[in-house]
């Protein structure tokens, strides 16, 4: 599941007027003028859980900058790039959108971004995971700034792994297909439990040096020998002792976090976004038995996980008025104070270093998965990457299934890959 899946600090100022403020955020003041700017912004956050802090930042912009109101719209996250689409150029489009990293690109493409550089909104990217500022960028233009962001790691119960005698978390797969039979077998409880996703098997691929494209080359991957051999590791770790059956269900996801949040499964591989649901459960009751570590590493020698999160972006048709409004905007809900104020409250994983204060890395479970952001893989700037995903996930499914051998499953994948990047070179 791609989820989500988040800035910039401002004058020193503008910093102190905010300092009043309930969040302590940082943005600078608009110009006056004959009245106040009116932009919209469509977040597609949680409207329960991550919601209220980012109205709260609205207030607090809004106070700082009396010449502009917000608008605030919470729209579901399906769906909401194509009603972005739909709007794109009519008085409906909003002027800012909270996007998923994955989208970027392709709105980008299809020319409903304004870019951002040399605006107020792009005045500290330097300040931002280098990582996370690629996957903002189109055609060498930066078109996003990261609000959030989030990877995959290895989550695990520690108290399991101690009472089955292993000392650290696994570095390699074989090394966790090892501790998965251990487990099971002085526990009684299955070692492993794995969502069968497309985006939960990227770490299978990246570990072999793989991926479904290579952007440079303007190759199509995924049925490479290297991303063959990365399934094969995972049919071979799913058929391993002390590893749970696979759900090839609807309601996989579900299965797998209630075996983990109940101490029926030891170990998942997973982002942060479920952390706070994972506290306060059978397993988790405070945080302290929840370990957190870098995906297993694969044949290249390395871990590697996809980067997600969400990118503030800005319409390519508002006026000049409210696209300078909307950088503003933006600016403010990506700086620092802004980024620490919502990931204290939300568990979200900030953009740039100096939001993670000593109140957010309390947060448990975020100093664990900021440690990891290296190891993260940036999306690819290919408008079409998130497209990519769909025939890879229908093959996957076939292959963990038995349906079909890896081989021809990943060539069936990259068969249809083709229809979608037609000038790639497919094997």
């Amino acid at each position: 599941m791609r989820r989500a899946l988040t800035a910039l600090a401002l004058t020193a100022a503008a910093a102190a007027v905010l300092s009043a403020c309930s969040s302590g955020a940082a943005g600078p003041a608009a110009p006056t003028g004959p009245g106040p700017v009116t932009i919209t912004w469509w977040d597609t956050s949680d409207a329960e859980k991550e919601a209220p802090a980012y109205r709260s930042l609205v207030a607090d912009f809004e106070k700082a900058n009396p010449g502009i109101r917000v608008a605030y719209t919470n729209v579901p996250f399906d769906g909401a790039r194509e009603e972005f689409k739909a709007a794109a150029g009519t008085s409906d489009a909003p002027d800012v959108l909270r996007a998923y990293v994955g989208w970027t690109a392709d709105l980008a493409k299809s020319g409903d971004l304004a870019s951002l550089d040399g605006t107020v909104a792009a005045a500290d990217s330097a300040k931002f995971q280098p990582a996370l500022i690629e996957q903002a960028t189109y055609g060498g233009k930066l078109y996003g700034i990261p609000q959030v962001t989030d990877t995959l790691a290895l989550m695990y119960n520690k108290d399991l792994f101690a009472k089955a005698g292993i000392a650290a978390a696994p570095a390699t797969w074989d090394e966790l297909r090892a501790d998965a039979g251990l487990v099971k077998e002085r526990t009684g409880v299955d070692g492993f439990a794995f969502n069968p996703q497309d985006y939960y098997a990227m770490p299978f691929l990246y570990g072999e040096g793989a991926d479904l494209v290579d952007v440079a080359g303007k190759r199509i991957t995924v049925g490479s020998p290297a991303a063959v051999a990365g399934i094969d590791t995972l049919r071979g770790l799913l058929a391993a002792p002390g590893v749970a059956g696979l759900d090839t269900t609807e309601n996989a996801y579900a299965t797998v976090m209630d075996a983990f949040s109940n101490g029926k499964a030891a170990a998942v591989l997973q982002g942060p976004w479920e952390t706070a649901a994972l506290l306060g459960s059978p397993a988790f009751p405070d945080g302290a038995n929840l370990g957190i570590a870098a995906v297993p590493a694969g044949g290249a020698g390395r871990p590697g996980s996809p980067l997600g999160g969400h990118n503030l972006v800005v319409n390519a048709t508002s006026d000049a008025a409210h696209r300078a409004a909307a950088q503003k905007f933006v600016a403010f809900m990506t700086s620092a104070g802004s980024q620490a104020f919502a990931a204290a409250r939300n568990a979200t994983m900030p953009t740039r270093d100096d939001a993670y204060t000593a109140e957010v890395t309390t947060v448990p479970g975020l100093a664990g998965f900021r440690a990891l952001l290296p190891t993260g893989r940036a999306r690819p700037a290919l408008a079409e990457y998130t497209l990519l995903y769909e025939p890879f996930g229908t093959e996957l499914a076939k292959i963990l299934a038995g349906q079909e051998d890896t081989r021809t499953g990943l060539a069936n994948a990259a068969a249809e890959s083709a229809k979608l990047v037609p000038d790639y070179t497919a094997p």
